[in-house]
């Protein structure tokens, strides 16, 4: 017992002493100077926005690297750069479409919206299948017939839900050997002229390998808010006719930007902790009221890229036991592409990263704190809160949890395979007039914020990132959480 006693107090006092010395390389490390420079380069006009893709982003990406080669931050050897290749294609919406049925007719224009790709010139009987559930499926014959469904699902009618449900659905018809899938979109949660604005524009994904064979079924949803096309069309109509055409995809490449340095402990330099953030933003845009078109993206995220960034300088300088893999993700804005891209293709084994710490914003509106969503989701918890006490902020979760803000950022492509995460960003306690001010406005530029505070958040991030990297026990998630069992998979099949 006196042993164990001894052990612990010993591995108490190393830890306290790990952490002061941290602190130490911490505030001699991150300084005013340098925390401002950065955002203000990534946040300059002349990087218009840096949109995906565009010269901007390129630029941007290369500032990256130039300093991961300054510091002695390492490429990945395979890679022979500090890029990632990341493929994508955009895809140009068709320009001229109809869906006819019998003496009713409906236009792409108005009445409907291409999911799908490509060009359609079809005719086939038309089949229901309520909300398109497995078992709806079941009980009638699809092959070769145009499918017609409800959106979304019994219990859930979000925009979100029918996306998502869409998707499984389209995959049913598709095995079945459905011709085309329409849904009958009447969510009241957003106007069909929204959901038009945000389709109808350029759509940019990945190019993936094994997408390449493709799918031949059209997906398309067509606006019924009053339910008067449902009663029309869930009756099986002989024969309807389906053209779709104008359509155009471009393929492209864009980069994350990778880097490493190697950890210094004989065991736990085989643990890997990931530093990320986005580095793209949404380009140029609506003018203001000054005529401003450039949305320079200076909280989102030019801020969250340069806390990674003086974390690569400071891990560098004075290496952790576990190895830090730095990770600038191209395409957020876009739908989190760099990162889906990432996690399809890791440059290193997602069984050994141990944790993601992904820095991104919305805004701030309030200097006194850092909101880190998904705080109380790992055991990586308190090491979080203590690190940022250090520098008089207290700790926060996630204020809005109606805004899914864990699923809209980098880190949760990590989190579905398994992999412990969170999202560190500035103190924001609601989505208020002080958020929507600059999210993803023109006025976001580097001279609205106030450096005095983001000092104090940047050296708390280099800090908690220290301290997870030297961390005594490896971080995880909390048991019951829906991204636990995830974790069993990756970990515990892949000894």
């Amino acid at each position: 017992m006196k042993r164990e006693l001894l052990i612990a107090l010993l591995v108490i006092a190393t830890t306290s002493i790990n952490a002061q010395s941290n602190k130490k390389l911490v505030d001699k490390g991150v300084k005013l100077k340098s925390v401002k420079n950065h955002v203000q380069t990534l946040a300059s006009d002349e990087l218009k926005g840096r949109n995906t893709p565009s010269p901007g982003l390129d630029s941007a990406a290369a500032y990256i690297a130039g300093y991961f080669k300054e510091w002695g931050v390492q490429q990945l050897p395979e890679q022979g750069s500090y890029y990632q290749v990341v493929k994508l294609k955009s895809d140009e919406p068709a320009t001229e479409g109809f869906f006819s049925v019998s003496d009713s007719v409906f236009d792409l224009e108005n009445d409907m919206l291409q999911l799908s790709k490509g060009r359609a010139d079809l005719s086939a009987p038309l089949v229901f299948v309520d909300y398109g559930s497995e078992e709806d499926f079941n009980k009638v014959d699809v092959a070769g017939k145009i499918v017609v469904a409800r959106s979304g699902t019994r219990s859930a009618m979000t925009v979100r839900s029918i996306f998502i449900a869409g998707r499984e659905k389209a995959s049913i018809a598709t095995d079945r050997g459905a011709v085309a899938l329409i849904e009958l979109y009447n969510s009241p949660q957003t106007k069909w002229k929204i959901i038009q604005y945000y389709i109808r524009n350029r759509q940019i994904s990945l190019d993936k390998p094994e997408d390449s064979s493709g799918s031949t079924l059209q997906h398309l949803w067509l606006e019924d808010m009053e339910n008067t096309k449902l009663n029309f069309l869930k009756d099986n109509h002989p024969q309807a006719k389906l053209f779709i055409d104008g359509g155009r995809e471009e393929k492209f490449n864009s980069q994350n930007v990778v880097g490493f340095v190697k950890g210094t402990d004989p065991e736990l330099m085989n643990e890997i902790v990931i530093y990320s953030a986005h580095y793209d933003h949404v380009g140029i845009g609506k003018p203001d009221d000054n005529g401003d078109t450039i949305y320079n993206g200076t909280r989102d995220n030019a801020i969250g890229t340069m806390t990674v960034l003086e974390a690569a300088k400071n891990i560098a300088a004075n290496p952790l036991k576990r190895t830090a893999l730095f990770i600038l993700f191209t395409g957020e804005e876009k739908g989190l592409l760099g990162s889906e891209w990432y996690v399809n293709y890791p440059l290193m084994p997602l069984k050994d990263v141990v944790f993601c710490f992904n820095s991104d914003n919305a805004g701030y509106n309030d200097v006194t704190k850092t909101t880190v969503v998904g705080l109380g989701r790992t055991t990586a918890a308190p090491i979080i809160s203590k690190s940022v006490a250090q520098y008089g902020l207290e700790t926060i979760d996630d204020p809005v949890p109606d805004q899914n803000l864990f699923d809209r950022s980098d880190q949760v492509n990590f989190a579905r395979e398994g992999v412990p995460a969170i999202m560190y960003s500035m103190g924001l306690t609601a989505f208020d007039e002080q958020i929507s001010k600059y999210y993803h406005q023109a006025a976001d530029n580097p001279d609205s914020v106030d450096y005095n505070y983001l000092l104090k958040f940047t050296r708390a991030y280099v800090l908690t990132a220290r301290e997870i990297g030297d961390a005594v026990e490896k971080p995880y998630w909390i048991e019951g959480d829906k991204y636990f069992d995830a974790a069993e998979t990756l970990y515990k099949s892949n000894p």
